[in-house]
């Protein structure tokens, strides 16, 4: 062998020595990569009660009569007794708007006509509201409704328009500690999943917080909420 064909042999050997070792290398790293990308993906749930912090309260109430000037005066004479019966329950005069009071002809209606069988002409309607953050305060006022029926007052009570609205509006308060709740129920869940397929948790590969959501415990508890929220949680496996 000429001396030219030693060294392209030994060229040779030498490449050929090192695709074996780039292959071993690459094998490996494919292995790991491999078990690497193990992953699980789990939701966990966090719930939380709390009380309403505002409360809004549309007080609406009609009369009829067919002298307009005794109807104008009834109006006024009821919304001030509603008025002393808020004021008297704790609740501020900011706390309290007054609205416009509107009347309604029925003879001059242009979609009754001229209706003889009316029983009063005029159809008054009066409307307050409250907005306050007392909501114990609201909840004992809702309470003692009968104090008004006595003085001769019936409200509204429209099941859209004249109920009382109690909101949860301080949610940034609760916001981290719910995170934090249904990222741990999260990992509870995927350490089950780990267990049962002789894995263990590693770390977060990705996650995602889903909408909070906020409602009444119970139709007869408004002023109680319940605040939710699911995350979305992928965890890498690895080999115990």
């Amino acid at each position: 062998m000429t001396k030219q064909e030693s060294q392209l042999a030994a060229a040779a050997g030498t490449l050929a020595l090192g695709l074996v070792i780039a292959a071993l290398i690459l094998g490996n790293s494919l292995i790991r990569f491999k078990k690497l990308d193990r992953s699980v993906i789990v939701k966990g749930l966090a719930e939380m009660e709390v009380n309403a912090n505002v409360a809004v309260w549309p007080i609406t109430f009609s009369e009829a009569s067919n002298n307009l000037a005794e109807l104008q005066s009834t109006l006024d004479r009821k919304q001030k007794i509603i008025l002393d019966f808020l004021t008297s329950g704790g609740f501020s005069k900011e706390e309290i708007s007054i609205g416009m009071i509107s009347i309604n002809d029925q003879q001059a209606n242009i979609y009754g006509g001229n209706d003889q069988n009316t029983a009063f002409r005029y159809i008054g309607r009066a409307q307050m509201t409250v907005n306050t953050k007392k909501t114990d305060m609201m909840t004992k006022a809702i309470s003692h409704l009968t104090d008004l029926v006595g003085q001769g007052i019936v409200l509204n009570q429209d099941q859209y328009q004249s109920q009382v609205q109690y909101l949860f509006t301080d949610l940034n308060s609760v916001k981290p500690a719910m995170i934090e709740s249904a990222t741990k129920n999260a990992r509870e869940a995927a350490e089950k999943f780990a267990s049962d397929s002789k894995s263990k948790v590693g770390k977060i590969k990705k996650a995602t917080q889903g909408l909070f959501s906020i409602e009444d415990r119970d139709v007869n508890t408004p002023q109680i909420k319940i605040v939710r929220v699911v995350t979305t949680v992928e965890y890498y496996l690895v080999d115990k």
